[in-house]
């Protein structure tokens, strides 16, 4: 699964005034980071404010990346939930054949135990007709996977061939890097920590901010990946308060401002999640013009 090493991000859905779907906007979007040298793109995660999409809209947002990127470049599926009998039917029914993976969380609001979690990927892994990457983000499902459960499934399912993990803990990825299966990718979930685990033998990342800035983010994690550490440095650091900024009042509705400011897009997000405030919009605003 080389296809996912490097730098993936997970794609915002832009919205019109009237909160619909902005087809245009989500084209934009694709073709910037495209443009911008991004490795591979995620449809349908958190980032894409998927729990407020329909049905529908969802087919129209997975329609739309499809027909904008034109098989450029690798595209990874968000499909989880917790209602395990739920996703497996979903994996079973959806026609997944223009994507390289899936992207599936860790069950959030029931917070099951390790055995539990183990359970749900299982019945993932056999109901996927394509490779599962696991995601593990404890500050949203309020459960952390554990590296021995990560490496119990990787080795016991050929199909599950990565993680994103987001527990924003060093230590923990390093210990899924040194105890997963040759071949299994550790990719980072945290912007921020994003470049240390890719000198510890991480695989990449599935980045928000990397889809604000993916020229230089993306360079980041090449010269990372290529052991330049003093020159992926200096780009961390160039970013590195850019990242705080757009986690600061919930994502994405700040990188939604800094598409704005791009004139990549609109910045409209949908209840329960509002703009950021004006103070957070002036700096974000300094910021891009700073990096621009």
């Amino acid at each position: 699964m080389q296809q996912l090493t490097g730098t993936g991000v997970a794609l915002i859905t832009p919205f019109k005034k009237d909160f619909s779907v902005d087809v245009d906007g989500l084209k934009s979007v694709v073709n910037f980071q495209i443009d911008g040298g991004i490795d591979y793109l995620v449809v349908l995660g958190t980032t894409a404010e998927a729990a407020t999409l329909t049905k529908d809209e969802k087919e129209l947002v997975i329609k739309t990346v499809i027909e904008a990127n034109a098989g450029r470049l690798p595209l990874v599926l968000g499909v989880g939930g917790n209602n395990t009998a739920e996703v497996a039917e979903e994996l079973k029914t959806r026609d997944l054949s223009a994507f390289v993976a899936i992207l599936s969380v860790s069950p959030y609001y029931n917070k099951p135990t390790q055995e539990g979690i183990y359970q749900h990927f299982k019945a993932v892994a056999q109901a996927s007709p394509i490779p599962v990457i696991l995601y593990n983000v404890p500050g949203r499902t309020a459960s952390n996977m554990l590296p021995a459960t990560v490496i119990r499934l990787a080795n016991d399912f050929k199909n599950v061939v990565a993680i994103k993990e987001a527990a924003g803990d060093i230590v923990q990825a390093m210990k899924l890097i040194q105890g997963a299966p040759q071949g299994f990718l550790v990719i980072s979930g945290d912007d921020m920590i994003t470049l240390p685990m890719i000198l510890a033998g991480g695989a990449g990342v599935i980045s928000v901010i990397g889809e604000g800035f993916p020229k230089e983010f993306s360079q980041m994690v090449r010269l990372g990946l290529e052991r330049k550490v003093d020159e992926a440095y200096k780009l961390h650091y160039l970013l590195a308060d850019s990242i705080d900024m757009i986690f600061e009042q919930g994502n994405p509705a700040g990188i939604k401002h800094v598409f704005k400011e791009l004139g990549v897009c609109g910045d409209t997000v949908r209840l329960p999640l509002v703009n950021v405030n004006e103070d957070l919009a002036g700096r974000l605003s300094a910021f891009v013009k700073k990096i621009g």
